[in-house]
């Protein structure tokens, strides 16, 4: 069953086949603020404007839970140096009201077998707002 998606490039999906799941997963919201110096006086703020959301998360990728963990991490990296933009959906639901772009791959190559398969692997995920 899905859990959610990126698009439809990134499925996550839990079934008696195959296990492609997020961990993890933390958004940032927050706002940009000038700061005036006043002599004698505190600083002054002044409200800018709101700054891009960011999301990170960790995906766990096993070839024993019907994952191919290569793939998928040629995948991703061909998405983020594409500058492909998605929605990102959990449980049916929109994260944010715009799409998400991958800015950030870091991949930490877990089991290797003879010959270099790799059998598991974890990517650590970092996407931004895009507008």
């Amino acid at each position: 069953m899905a859990i959610g998606n990126w698009g439809t490039d990134i499925i996550f999906t839990v079934s008696d086949r195959k296990v492609q799941t997020l961990k993890d997963m933390t958004r940032t919201i927050s706002s940009e603020w000038a700061t005036h110096s006043r002599v004698g006086l505190k600083d002054q703020v002044e409200y800018l404007r709101p700054s891009l959301q960011k999301i990170t998360f960790t995906m766990e990728l096993d070839a024993h839970l019907g994952v191919r963990p290569r793939a998928t991490l040629d995948k991703l990296e061909a998405l983020t140096e594409r500058g492909t933009v998605n929605a990102l959906v959990m449980g049916g639901r929109r994260i944010g009201r715009y799409k998400w772009r991958i800015t950030d791959l870091s991949e930490a190559w877990e089991i290797v077998y003879n010959r270099g398969e790799l059998v598991r692997a974890k990517v650590n995920v970092t996407m931004q707002e895009y507008l």
